[in-house]
């Protein structure tokens, strides 16, 4: 269904930017949110399909059997996991109820800060321009404001920038002497070269203070579903998260998803290199903008800063979705030096990622005549 009660397109954007989803409903070009656009197969769909009365009509399982479908698919001990309403219930469970006080790098995903209570989040701010995590510098002034949780979003979100295994390793053990759990969102993980060779899944067993969250949202296409997950070592922390959902906090349609997936992972394999085909076709027309400054993405998405003489990031947003109906993401929300100057964008299929960079180019050549 498309809805098009607005009269102008500018109206449709400032609705559309308010918005946190049901984008699918407005026709237009998303190049904001982050999806794996190769996965689920139609297999899945036709499944869904024949099975849709009893995935409404019958209660779904709890949280002990979501576990052990999760612990199928990523080969780990049930135990160790806990299955969420996509990992946003997860993070207001740890940070808006279980952490003392967190601290995260920025610019980094929001909600971690967002869910927390006021003044229980403490911002580490990034090293411009290169966006690298300094672990001695970040686990210092966790130790200085006292953290309890530290967070690590790799490959981060906006940035698209992966954390080296070692340093996360090492971040590890300097929190592990004041008692502070490390959690990585390993989000976006599959979505990077070699992605085994950088994911801690394998490691939990040596350092009992790291937890993985990991939305499957966004490597398996399936926002709609909600389910992201926990897994840790530390048994008792699970366990402090478990006691936080309800009993029901999985729909049929998860479940379900959860239950037939493994069959699949030799199809998702082959999406996932799929979409980094994609991605990297676009960072190499990115990166022929002249006066563009493209981050070399390790995930679905690629974080630029704009040329100079440009407009805003939040100009430049509009325009192009004023313009050409397509829709990106500006960073001026996230906290970072000169944030009205960076954009996000999300990649899609070859032909759309064409497009938007022919797009990006005329609003770009075009406010450039206009200040003439």
């Amino acid at each position: 269904m498309i809805q098009s009660n607005y009269e102008t397109q500018l109206q449709k954007y400032e609705f559309i930017s308010g918005q946190h989803g049901g984008y699918y409903r407005h026709d237009f070009v998303d190049h904001a949110y982050l999806y794996n656009l190769y996965f689920p197969p139609k297999p899945v769909f036709d499944h869904f399909k024949e099975q849709i009365n009893d995935l409404v009509l019958n209660y779904p399982v709890a949280q002990d059997a979501l576990a052990g479908l999760v612990a199928k698919v990523i080969n780990q001990p049930a135990e160790r996991i806990v299955v969420g309403n996509g990992v946003a219930e997860l993070i207001k469970i740890v940070s808006g109820h279980l952490a003392k006080k967190i601290i995260v790098p920025v610019p980094s995903f929001n909600e971690y800060a967002n869910a927390a209570p006021q003044g229980q989040a403490i911002e580490f701010p990034l090293e411009a321009t290169s966006f690298e995590l300094n672990v001695e510098k970040f686990a210092a002034q966790a130790q200085r404001v006292k953290a309890d949780v530290a967070i690590v979003v790799t490959p981060n979100n906006p940035t698209s920038m992966i954390v080296p295994k070692a340093n996360l390793i090492k971040l590890a053990q300097k929190l592990a002497a004041d008692d502070c759990i490390l959690i990585i969102d390993e989000s976006f993980i599959d979505f990077a070269q070699n992605s085994d060779k950088f994911t801690l899944e394998n490691e939990l067993e040596d350092y009992p203070n790291m937890v993985i969250f990991k939305s499957m949202s966004k490597a398996y296409g399936i926002c709609g579903l909600r389910i992201g997950y926990l897994l840790t070592a530390n048994t008792s922390f699970a366990e402090a998260v478990r006691d936080g959902v309800h009993i029901w906090n999985i729909n049929g349609f998860a479940e379900e998803f959860l239950r037939i997936l493994p069959a699949y992972r030799n199809d998702f394999l082959q999406s996932c290199k799929m979409v980094m085909l994609d991605r990297d076709k676009l960072y190499e027309m990115l990166s022929a903008i002249e006066g563009m400054e493209v981050y070399k993405p390790d995930a679905n998405y690629i974080f630029c800063r704009l040329p100079d003489s440009a407009i805003s990031a939040p100009e430049f947003t509009r325009n192009l979705f004023i313009r050409h109906n397509t829709y990106i993401k500006h960073c001026q929300g996230k906290t970072l030096p000169d944030s009205d100057r960076y954009i996000r964008i999300a990649s899609r299929t070859q032909p759309e990622n064409c497009k938007l960079v022919k797009a990006m180019i005329d609003i770009l050549a075009t406010d450039e005549t206009e200040k003439s």
